[in-house]
C-alpha cells in the first residue's frame, strides 16, 4: 500500500469516537488517583506512625487498585499494539502483543465462516423464509397509501430524467432493434396457434361472435340507407350491379332481398347456438389452429413470410421508431404534470396489487415459494463470493485502520474495564488488608 493511503488510514484511525475518548479519560483518572493515594499513604505512614496499622490497610487497597488498573491497561493494550515499543523484551512476551493485527487473516476467515454459517447458507435462508410470510409483508407495504405514493413519486421523478439522459430516439432505436430481432427469431405461427387454442378452449370466440352478431344486427336495422349503400358497393365489386338494377325494373329489389336474407341468417345464428354456420366457424378455427402448429403448413409459411416482409419494410421500421418516440414524449409530458394521470393510475394499480396479495392466500403461498426458491438459489450460488469478498476486504485493511475501527466500536467498553480494574482491585486489596490486620492481632 502506498504512503499516501497509509497516511490516510492512519489519520482515519486517530479520529476516536467521543465515547472512546471519555472512557480513556476516566480510566486514566482512576489510575492516577490510585497512584496518588498510594504515594500519599506511604508519606502519611511516615508522619503518623501511631496509625500505621490503618494506613497499611489503605495502602494495600491503593496498591491493589494500581496493580489492577495497570494489569487491565496492559491486557487491553496488547490486543491492539505493542506497549513496549522497540524495547528488547523476551520473545514469549513480544509474541503475545498486537494480538488483533497479528491474527487479522484468521479473524477474516472466521468472520467469513460466521457470516456464511449463520446468515447466508441455503439452510438458514430457507428456514428464515419458511417462518416468514414475506409476500404478506410486501402486500401490506404496497397497500399502504403512503408507501405506494412514495413509489409512484420516485417513478414520476425518475422516468422523465431517464428519457432526458438516454434520449427518446435512442430508446426508440433500442426497442426497434431488439423487438425486430426477437420477432424475426420467433416462429409466430406457434404464438398464433396457442392464442387460438386459448380462445377456442375457453369459448371466448363464441362470446365475441355473439356480440358481433348483435352489433351487426342492430346496425343494419338502425341504418337501412347505409346498409343499401354497402350492398350497392358489394354488387359493383362483384360486377352484378347492372343485373340487380335491371331486376328492380321488373319489381324485384335484389338489394333489399339480400339485406333481408342476411338479417334472417344473423337472427337464426343468434337464436341457435348450434347453428351450422357457427359450427363452420368453429371447425375453421380448429383447423387453422392445427395448421399453425405445424411449421411446414401453408398457413404457417404464409404467416411467417408476411412477418418477414413486414420486418424488411423500412416504413414499418420507421413506424416502430416513431411510435416509440411519440409514446415516450407522451409519457414524459404526463409524468411531469402535478395531476399526472399515469402516476395516479400507477398508484392505484400498486395499491390494488398489494390488496390482492393480502386477500389471496393461494397467491401469497405461491409467491413465498417462488421467493424462497430464488433466495435459496442465490445464497447457494453467491454466498461463497460474498464471504470471499468480506475476507479479502479484511485482508486488505491496513492494521492501523482495523485497530481504529475496532477501538471506535468496542474500545469504550474495554477501557471502562480499566476503571473497574482499579475499583475492584482497591476493594480486594482493602479486604486482604483487613484480613491481614485481623490475623496479626490474633
Amino acid at each position: 500500500m502506498n504512503t499516501a493511503s497509509d497516511h490516510t488510514l492512519a489519520s482515519s484511525s486517530q479520529h476516536s469516537s467521543p465515547s472512546l475518548q471519555r472512557s480513556k479519560r476516566f480510566a486514566t483518572i482512576a489510575l492516577v488517583i490510585a497512584v496518588l493515594a498510594w504515594l500519599a499513604l506511604m508519606l502519611t505512614a511516615k508522619l503518623l506512625p501511631e496509625y500505621t496499622w490503618l494506613i497499611h490497610i489503605l495502602m494495600l487497597s491503593a496498591e491493589a487498585g494500581v496493580v489492577g488498573g495497570l494489569a487491565d491497561w496492559y491486557a487491553i493494550t496488547v490486543l491492539f499494539r505493542n506497549p513496549f515499543g522497540k524495547m528488547p523484551i523476551p520473545k514469549f512476551l513480544r509474541d503475545h502483543t498486537e494480538i488483533i493485527p497479528r491474527n487479522k487473516d484468521r479473524i477474516a476467515e472466521s468472520m467469513g465462516r460466521f457470516v456464511q454459517e449463520n446468515f447466508l447458507s441455503p439452510q438458514v435462508v430457507q428456514k428464515s423464509l419458511h417462518s416468514t410470510d414475506l409476500s404478506l409483508a410486501v402486500g401490506k407495504w404496497l397497500a399502504n397509501p403512503q408507501n405506494n405514493a412514495q413509489v409512484t413519486q420516485v417513478i414520476q421523478q425518475t422516468v422523465p430524467k431517464i428519457f432526458e439522459f438516454v434520449g427518446q430516439e435512442q430508446i426508440g432505436r433500442f426497442i426497434q432493434s431488439n423487438s425486430v430481432q426477437w420477432v424475426r427469431n420467433t416462429q409466430v405461427n406457434h404464438l398464433a396457434s396457442e392464442m387460438l387454442r386459448a380462445v377456442l378452449e375457453n369459448d371466448f370466440h363464441q362470446d365475441v361472435l355473439q356480440r358481433g352478431l348483435d352489433l351487426a344486427h342492430d346496425w343494419m336495422l338502425k341504418h337501412p340507407e347505409k346498409s343499401r349503400e354497402l350492398t350497392r358497393q358489394l354488387f359493383k365489386e362483384l360486377g352484378v350491379w347492372k343485373l340487380a338494377k335491371g331486376a328492380s325494373w321488373i319489381g324485384i329489389d335484389v338489394q333489399q332481398r339480400t339485406i333481408d336474407s342476411l338479417l334472417q341468417r344473423v337472427e337464426s345464428m343468434l337464436a341457435d347456438p348450434e347453428h351450422p354456420w357457427r359450427q363452420k366457424i368453429e371447425d375453421a378455427g380448429q383447423q387453422l389452429m392445427l395448421q399453425l402448429a405445424d411449421n411446414n403448413s401453408s398457413a404457417s409459411l404464409r404467416l411467417n413470410d408476411t412477418k418477414n416482409a413486414l420486418l424488411d419494410s423500412p416504413q414499418v421500421l420507421n413506424f416502430i421508431s416513431g411510435a416509440v418516440v411519440i409514446l415516450c414524449n407522451a409519457i414524459k409530458e404526463d409524468l411531469q404534470k402535478s395531476d399526472s394521470g399515469i402516476a395516479q393510475n400507477l398508484r392505484i394499480a400498486i395499491q390494488q396489487v398489494g390488496e390482492n396479495i393480502i386477500a389471496n392466500t393461494a397467491v401469497r403461498q405461491l409467491l413465498n415459494e417462488k421467493m424462497s426458491t430464488i433466495a435459496v438459489n442465490l445464497s447457494d450460488q453467491y454466498s461463497e463470493k460474498v464471504i470471499r469478498f468480506i475476507s479479502e476486504r479484511i485482508h486488505e485493511w491496513d492494521s492501523r485502520e482495523m485497530i481504529g475501527k475496532i477501538e471506535n466500536e468496542v474500545g469504550g467498553d474495554l477501557h471502562m474495564i480499566r476503571v473497574n480494574g482499579v475499583v475492584v482491585g482497591a476493594f480486594i486489596g482493602l479486604g486482604l488488608g483487613i484480613i491481614r490486620a485481623l490475623v496479626e492481632l490474633i
